[in-house]
């Protein structure tokens, strides 16, 4: 099965080895057909402490790492 991957912007970087991305969908709202977002924010798996706030990052779906970190950093946009 192959493993998911989202894009999103980093919210936070305070802690270590670890980045909080947030990623936006957007959805039609099914009485009023008016397209809306709605965001998730995950916590990934960042090794190297690269990626800073306001960042815009892909992460994939991983191993679990810890209690609350299944995704890990794969690369930074430009």
């Amino acid at each position: 099965m192959p493993k998911r991957i989202l894009q999103g912007v980093v919210v936070s970087d305070k802690q270590d080895k670890t980045i909080t991305v947030r990623v936006e969908r957007r959805l039609m709202h099914p009485i009023y057909k008016k397209f809306i977002r709605r965001s998730k924010k995950y916590a990934a798996h960042d090794e190297a402490n690269t990626a800073k706030t306001g960042d815009v990052v892909r992460i994939r779906e991983c191993r679990p790492i810890s209690k609350n970190k299944t995704w890990e950093l794969v690369k930074e946009e430009g």
